[in-house]
């Protein structure tokens, strides 16, 4: 006997952290910037301001090196990433979460040491998608890098 085509396993919301009280967008604002997840814990990434329109977060160089001791490019777009998704969190709550759905990335010039500082910045904020420009920049304000970042924002089970 044939078995019918499995149904797709439809996304829902990560489980919410007990961690800090989420159920107020302040409280969800010092969730992120308590704990924004083990990836980003490992590589040093530090919040610094957030809104749905713009995020500013910034990462040691140290740490997150290739080879040849220079910024590793997957790093910029750990951070990249973080912050474009962080912002689609702000805007999305609490109806929607994010959901990454592409990401590209420039590499400019490299860093070797000190810090490196990503600002996101809305370009789309709609109500089933948000799209963010993410400008990673040395301590002396040479960028970096250059990402962009869409999410969908799927709805959240209630």
């Amino acid at each position: 006997m044939t078995q019918p085509p499995a149904t797709p396993a439809v996304p829902t919301a990560p489980p919410r952290s007990d961690r800090t009280d989420i159920t107020s967008l302040e409280g969800l604002l010092a969730e992120m910037k308590n704990h924004m997840g083990a990836l980003s814990d490992k590589m040093g990434i530090a919040l610094l301001e957030v809104s749905a329109e713009r995020v500013v977060a910034s990462m040691p160089v140290e740490g997150n090196t290739q080879p040849y001791g220079l910024l590793h490019g997957g790093a910029s777009v750990v951070l990249a990433e973080s912050l474009g998704s962080i912002g689609a969190a702000v805007h999305g709550y609490p109806d929607r979460f994010p959901v990454g759905v592409d990401i590209n990335a420039t590499h400019h010039r490299s860093a070797s040491s000190g810090t490196v500082t990503g600002v996101a910045t809305a370009i789309h904020l709609g109500r089933t998608s948000a799209a963010y420009e993410i400008v990673v920049s040395d301590e002396s304000g040479r960028r970096v890098c250059t990402s962009r970042i869409t999410c969908a924002l799927l709805p959240t089970e209630r």
